[in-house]
């Protein structure tokens, strides 16, 4: 399975002036390194930034034809398309403005924003609706991660996907491919607090079981790590082969940071491979 390094750039940067730059040194890096490699050698690891809605036109006509992916940040439960919802952007519309995925349930939106299971049910079907693939994010608080209630959370945040196969069935055939689980613990976000590798290994082999039992499924769910990942504890991540990837926030908006992170999950893949 070829690993996903996904950027969410939150509400940064401030300026379009500053969005170029970090686009520059982006795309830059990356042709640097995709010339540097040859053919035969080559494993790249998907690469997606997730700008907020004001920068997606510039960054999807920025990073067209390159290695680089589009996502939207979120999407309107209102509605799939238009509507009296001010402030909200559609599906529809974000996927006009260029993003091919967006993220859904981060634990910001859930903190700040009071996201419930039938608000996440209702992005969630009106993302797949206009076929936008989804990264769904889950994780517990200090205090459940303390309690040991983990899985328990994640099982809650998880039925999600479960009720959504209930009222449309006809995505699971296509469910591996368009849907990304990301697990970022709410207490390692931004905080420096991060869990260990076995941890993290142990949680991502709960969540593909779990959806396992969603869906007869072909191919097992991708599922991505995400929580103070940075370019100095991203090599321990990326060599376990439950972690499938990261979800990257402070350390994507600086290229040499992110494409680091990449490049664990690059490796790894090239050594597993062999």
């Amino acid at each position: 399975m070829q690993a996903w390094v996904i950027g969410n750039w939150k509400q940064n940067p401030a300026t379009s002036q500053e969005v170029n730059a970090l686009l520059d040194d982006l795309l830059s890096r990356v042709d640097a390194g995709e010339r540097a490699k040859t053919q035969a050698s080559k494993t790249q690891c998907h690469l997606m930034v997730a700008p907020s809605n004001i920068h997606l036109a510039t960054v999807h006509t920025r990073l067209a034809n390159s290695a680089l992916l589009c996502a939207a940040q979120d999407v309107s439960a209102h509605s799939e398309s238009t509507g009296a919802y001010t402030g909200d952007c559609s599906a529809q519309q974000v996927a006009d403005a260029g993003a091919t995925w967006t993220l859904l349930g981060h634990s910001e939106r859930r903190q700040y924003h009071n996201e419930s299971h039938n608000c996440l049910l209702n992005k969630l079907s009106h993302a797949f609706s206009q076929n936008l693939s989804v990264v769904f994010c889950i994780g517990e608080t200090q205090e459940q991660y303390d309690n040991n209630q983990t899985f328990e959370i994640i099982d809650t945040q998880l039925s999600v996907i479960k009720d959504l196969l209930a009222q449309q069935p006809d995505i699971t055939a296509s469910l591996s491919e368009r849907l990304i689980i990301a697990y970022e613990p709410v207490w390692a976000i931004g905080t420096g607090k991060v869990p260990t590798v076995a941890e993290v290994s142990k949680t991502h082999q709960h969540i593909k079981q779990t959806v396992a039992g969603f869906a007869d499924m072909a191919d097992t769910v991708t599922v991505l790590y995400g929580g103070s990942v940075n370019a100095d504890n991203a090599e321990s991540f990326a060599a376990d082969t439950m972690i499938d990837g990261a979800l990257v926030g402070g350390a994507s908006l600086k290229a040499d940071s992110f494409l680091a992170i990449a490049d664990a999950f690059s490796q790894a893949d090239t050594e597993s491979n062999k």
